[in-house]
């Protein structure tokens, strides 16, 4: 295989990874298709592609989708690894407690640990 159909293979993974994502965090959110594409002022085929890694995102729709999606560009391009690894819904909860003074951190850690033991009981 040539260096360039590589790098085409490699574009149309990434590209499906992104596709992937975004899809994840509208769904997470509630966010229909529709309600999607109006935001961004798009058909909805055009969405049910990028969502699908048939067509590329603009740099523009990009950051509007993250801006809605509440979630950096990183994590959809795969940039910052650490989030991207997550579930949306666990990326979503860290970004949250961020923004808690560390009094409230702490809170949210021992109750974390009273879920964590709970669970483990309901299972044993």
């Amino acid at each position: 295989m040539t260096d360039l159909a590589h790098l085409q293979v490699s574009d149309d993974e990434e590209r499906r990874r992104l596709g992937d994502r975004l899809r994840e965090a509208r769904k997470y959110l509630g966010l229909k298709q529709d309600e999607v594409a109006g935001y961004l002022k798009i058909p909805r085929t055009a969405l049910t592609d990028i969502e699908s890694g048939q067509r590329r995102v603009e740099a523009i729709e990009l950051a509007r989708l993250a801006k809605l999606y509440r979630q950096p560009v990183g994590y959809f391009t795969g940039e910052d690894e650490a989030s991207a690894s997550l579930p949306v819904d666990v990326a979503h909860l860290a970004r949250s407690a961020a923004a808690l003074s560390q009094q409230d951190r702490d809170e949210l850690g021992r109750f974390a640990e009273y879920l964590r033991s709970r669970s483990r009981e309901r299972q044993g």
